[in-house]
């Protein structure tokens, strides 16, 4: 496996080599870097390790510069950061430049030990063989020296390059000590897997098991960070997979990890629906990288659970899932330090609306039906649509080609009915201030009665969506009730 670096990779490693050169420092790249550029990877970051001050070689690297960028540092931990803007050529016909910020980060070479009640560790200075050893991974343990006199050179002291080359991740001490001093490296580990299609080590994969507990130490906002990572990879359903079976997934988010299993009542069952959801998560990840739209896809069944029954001579129903499920989603994202925000409200609307699509399918579509789902969708119904048909798992391929014809056909008629209505994003004709100066009424009730009258007349064709013909319905639900005018 070959190091592939751009000119502009190389124009500022040789720019830190020089720095390291005047400062009497040994350096050497570190990590992801390597990794990833053994892979052929694009990254967007490297980590450089010195033996010395990290900080003082950041800003003698700075300076090597025409236009020496800022120098970011953080005494406490001994790191510093400067930003690069590289310029590549693309390897493509037009012969366009890509640009991109490059971020480098430098630290001393350290020994560190822990306490058992926390992950921050206890750091001294030590050699690249001591930093080498606190990594996390074999893959993430590999180094390049910028040294004079073995410039280039690979160090790998774990056989990190044979498990880049078998697809493993393994630890490089004891997988058990490792995970224990810093659990949230169980679910790096996971992310992992699941970002680069890597298989863990059984060793390695038992530890996590046996340490699963050891997570509660670890902040919700860790967690959060590296459970949107598994969500963003390219096959999520490998990272769930593996946190439900270790069972981190009941310890860190167990509404999830309550969706296992299928029952069965007089020979009628259910789906698994954690693995339908996941399945669910890979099929929308085909289409978007969307974190938010991908959180509706893990979301979508979550009150399954709670809405489970068993009819006799029916079989088992999930009445109102999406409606107890939209209430679960502010809970969900606050227990998991997720944002309390749009995005929030993106995930529980799209939640409560999942089923809407599917219902318009098995019956004669109306312009009223087709026009509320437009207007409650707004902006949003391309993606409704996304997670309606990531949502079609059968094994059936004809079960599957008559839903998504189904699924066009809505979103034919759901053409149709906008370019003739406009009802996207759409606002009644008559608004309250006109409602209140017609009746001379503070505002009040009657005056969201008239409003939604209006509305809801609209939306179901009762009268057409314009000005005189709504002016007209206000005054008539005017006097329906009581009001003079």
């Amino acid at each position: 496996m070959d190091i592939v670096v751009t000119d502009s990779e190389k124009f500022v490693i040789s720019k830190i080599a020089n720095a390291a050169r005047i400062m009497g420092m040994e350096c050497y790249i570190i990590g992801g870097f390597v990794r990833d550029k053994l892979l052929h990877r694009n990254t967007k970051d490297m980590d450089v390790v010195c033996t010395g001050d990290g900080i003082a070689l950041a800003h003698e690297t700075a300076k090597q510069f025409d236009r020496p960028p800022m120098v970011h540092f953080f005494k406490n931990f001994g790191t510093a950061q400067i930003k690069i803007l590289l310029k590549d050529e693309k390897m493509s016909d037009d012969s366009s430049v890509c640009e991109q910020i490059f971020e480098i980060e430098f630290v001393g070479a350290r020994k560190e030990s822990y306490n058992f009640d926390s992950r921050n560790p206890i750091v001294s200075p030590g050699t690249i063989d001591d930093d080498q050893k606190r990594r996390d991974f074999t893959i993430n343990a590999l180094a390049v020296s910028l040294r004079s006199h073995d410039y280039g050179k690979l160090i790998d002291p774990f056989n990190g390059l044979a498990d880049l080359k078998n697809r493993i991740i393994k630890t490089p001490l004891e997988p058990g000590v490792t995970f224990s001093d810093d659990p949230l490296r169980m679910m790096r580990a996971i992310r992992f897997a699941s970002q680069l299609n890597f298989t863990i080590e059984q060793k390695t994969l038992v530890a996590i098991e046996e340490n699963a507990e050891r997570i509660k130490i670890i902040s919700k906002e860790r967690i959060a960070d590296e459970l949107n990572k598994i969500i963003l990879s390219s096959k999520p359903s490998v990272g769930f997979d593996l946190l439900f079976k270790t069972r981190l997934l009941h310890l860190i988010f167990p509404q999830m990890a309550a969706l296992s299993g299928a029952e069965y009542i007089d020979g009628k069952g259910h789906k698994d629906y954690l693995y339908h959801t996941i399945q669910v998560l890979d099929n929308i990840s085909e289409n978007t990288d969307d974190l938010w739209l991908r959180w509706v896809a893990v979301l979508h069944d979550i009150a399954k659970p709670a809405t489970k029954r068993f009819e006799e001579g029916h079989g088992w129903t999930f009445h109102g899932h999406e409606v107890v499920g939209g209430r679960m989603v502010p809970k969900i994202f606050s227990q998991l330090k997720l944002p309390q925000n749009e995005k929030m409200r993106f995930v529980r609307k799209m939640v409560e609306l999942h089923l809407r699509p599917i219902s318009l399918t098995k019956e004669n579509i109306t312009d009223s039906a087709i026009r509320r789902l437009i207007f409650d969708a707004g902006d949003d119904l391309e993606s409704l649509f996304k997670l309606c048909k990531a949502d079609i798992t059968s094994k059936n391929k004809n079960k599957v080609k008559r839903y998504l014809e189904n699924f066009e056909l809505v979103q034919k008629r759901c053409a149709e009915v906008e370019e003739k209505d406009h009802i996207r994003n759409w606002q009644p004709p008559v608004t309250g201030e006109m409602i209140m100066n017609f009746f001379k009424l503070a505002p009040g009730r009657e005056v969201g009665i008239i409003k939604n009258a209006i509305r809801e007349a609209i939306l179901d064709g009762q009268i057409p969506n314009e000005y005189d013909a709504a002016y007209a319905f206000m005054i008539e639900q005017g006097r329906l009730l009581g009001l003079s005018i």
